[in-house]
């Protein structure tokens, strides 16, 4: 059992004591990161979430204390009380911060033992991730998850600070609140007290915050967690946080102006300046030049459209797409003339996962062209293909013909693919960009409807509105996203704040006015009380605290993050309940 430190006070943390401490009296706890016995003294290096300090214990100093330090181990939690001196010459350790001084150990605590953790606490460990989400509570002692949690704390600070300036007031809304499936499945929580009844966790808090909007609250923000129960990919949790935000009586502009001032204020948190003005595209300019909605800008390598140069080739594959409608675009890979054939066979192989019936290819050589296209090909064609992507003797072009949002697809992520590759992408570099004017919806082919390309509460633009009923897949929306180096950092929009025109788009989406009254009942009688014009965002925080801290994986910063499976290895959830519990629900399990 462990020492009681009733009488201590701790004076100091390891990482702050320096030069300007020396002859100073502290008292430090903390964890015991190694023991080290040097022929008749103890060495001990002592961790809290401030960083490491060398102590020192000498049996000439206090007997009872050094017997104590001898029997140290890793991990064990100790209170040490000391003196701050300065170290010897060709001690000083260059690579600690507290490497110029260390503690002179008077009387060692030891307030807690500890068994030997099952990977060593420090930030070069080689272990399964399993293992680390078991023992979450030991990762996190790491120097780097616990500067991680730091960095997350202080943006969401500075999210507070900023967006309390700009006159916004944090306000929660419900955690248990109504089902109304629209898009990721809801988690749904069994009422105890209403019989066969269920709550929802909510995935965002996109209709309380309209509500407020629609209460008068004019500028609303929340750091609220939301819950999604969907098939989880690469960086995805049920659980996660985000920022969100939203606002009365303003325009794109309004809310541009506000975000990239937070963004500012957060991204200087590690000293990345971003412009003034984030510059603005549309979504159609995006697809166009990047094949993506979310664009990396690091480097250049722009789809170009080719179609009107080879509408009438021989080369029926091109000339055909074209006449169907279709596109045939290509990217230049500028010094890629000399790949190998291997390379060029898994580029096609790999716009083939997109859709994309194949890859044709030209290459730029000293000795002249080399392409299976070139006898489909006029001289003509050549030097217009040429002159349109800006090619020169030894690049490598690639080009697909297909439907336009294959093509896009395909290539888009091909542009990724070779960037990546090949290094082209700079390191350190932070390419903002606002994504403006999506598409309001979208057609599911396995649904036979339209979907919503955000949300069903997202505002068309004015003059589109007549579209809806006759070609709602032209009608473009006030929707807007964020864009960090081909992240989506956070999507928003204008939403709409009236009911004829909430119905009209509910109408699109083949929600019938029962259905819409079952769901949204509530929302659409709000709007007729008076609703003034409002639109907002959310941004994850955990994805943007990805790209801040340069963590491989969004696991990395969340505190008890959840396996793609959606469980947790270190407390076992979700679990079995008991009959008991499931008989006060009227539940019963059939598996």
């Amino acid at each position: 059992m462990g020492e009681s430190i009733a009488e201590l006070s701790r004076t100091h943390h390891c990482g702050e004591l320096s030069l300007a401490n020396i002859d100073e009296s502290v008292v430090l706890m903390g964890w015991v990161q190694r023991r080290r016995d040097h022929g008749g003294v103890i060495f001990i290096d002592l961790r809290d979430r401030s960083g490491l300090v060398q102590v020192v214990f000498n049996p000439d100093i206090d007997e009872e204390s050094f017997v104590r330090a001898d029997s140290l181990r890793s991990e064990y939690v100790i209170a040490v009380e000391g003196k701050v001196e300065k170290r010897p010459e060709g001690n000083v350790n260059p690579e600690l911060a507290t490497g110029e001084i260390e503690v002179r150990g008077v009387k060692l605590h030891i307030l807690d033992e500890a068994k030997t953790p099952p990977f060593h606490i420090s930030d070069e460990i080689d272990v399964n991730e399993d293992l680390r989400l078991k023992y979450r509570y030991l990762d996190l002692r790491r120097p780097r998850m616990q500067r991680i949690m730091e960095l997350r704390h202080k943006v969401m600070k500075a999210t507070r600070d900023y967006l309390s300036e700009e006159g916004f007031w944090e306000i929660e809304t419900p955690i248990l609140t109504k089902s109304t499936p629209e898009g990721a499945r809801d988690y749904l929580v069994p009422s105890r007290v209403n019989p066969g009844c269920f709550y929802a966790l909510p995935q965002s808090p996109q209709l309380f915050k309209q509500l407020l909007m629609a209460s008068g609250m004019e500028r609303y923000f929340q750091i609220a967690r939301c819950f999604r129960d969907e098939d989880l990919r690469a960086n995805r949790q049920p659980e996660f946080t985000q920022i969100d935000i939203e606002m009365s009586f303003v325009s794109e502009k309004d809310i541009f102006r506000v975000v990239d001032g937070l963004m500012r204020r957060i991204f200087g948190l590690r000293g990345i300046e971003i412009p003034e003005e984030i510059p603005v595209m549309t979504y159609r300019e995006a697809m166009d030049k990047y094949g993506s909605d979310k664009p990396d800008l690091r480097f250049g390598m722009e789809l170009k459209d080719i179609s009107g140069i080879v509408k009438d080739s021989e080369f029926k594959v091109f000339s055909n797409t074209v006449s169907n409608g279709g596109l045939v675009k290509g990217i230049n890979f500028k010094g890629g003339a000399d790949s190998p054939r291997s390379k060029i066979d898994g580029y096609t192989d790999y716009v083939k996962i997109f859709k994309a019936k194949g890859l044709a290819w030209m290459a730029l050589k000293e000795d002249g062209l080399k392409s299976p296209l070139a006898k489909f090909l006029s001289e003509a064609e050549i030097e217009g293909i040429k002159e349109a992507m800006g090619a020169e003797n030894g690049d490598l072009l690639l080009l697909v013909a297909d439907k336009p949002a294959v093509v896009a697809d395909s290539l888009g992520n091909l542009r990724l693919k070779i960037a990546r590759e090949e290094g082209l992408i700079p390191e350190n570099k932070y390419e903002f960009l606002w994504v403006t004017d999506f598409p309001l919806l979208e057609y599911d082919e396995e649904e036979g409807r339209y979907v919503a390309k955000h949300h069903p509460f997202t505002s068309p633009l004015a003059e589109d509105i007549p579209l809806l009923e006759t070609e709602p897949e032209k009608v473009r929306s006030r929707a807007y996203d964020l864009v960090l180096n081909g992240e989506e950092l956070g999507g928003g929009s204008i939403r709409i704040n009236n009911r004829e025109l909430q119905q009209k788009v509910f109408k699109a989406l083949n929600i019938d006015e029962a259905e819409a009254e079952e769901k949204f009942g509530f929302l659409l009688e709000a709007f007729e009380y008076g609703t003034p014009p409002h639109g907002g965002i959310a941004f994850g925080l955990d994805r943007l605290m990805m790209i801040l801290s340069g963590a491989d994986s969004i696991r990395d910063v969340i505190a008890f993050p959840k396996t793609q499976k959606a469980t947790s290895p270190m407390t076992k959830a979700p679990s079995k309940v008991s009959e008991k519990q499931l008989r006060e629900l009227n539940i019963r399990v059939d598996l």
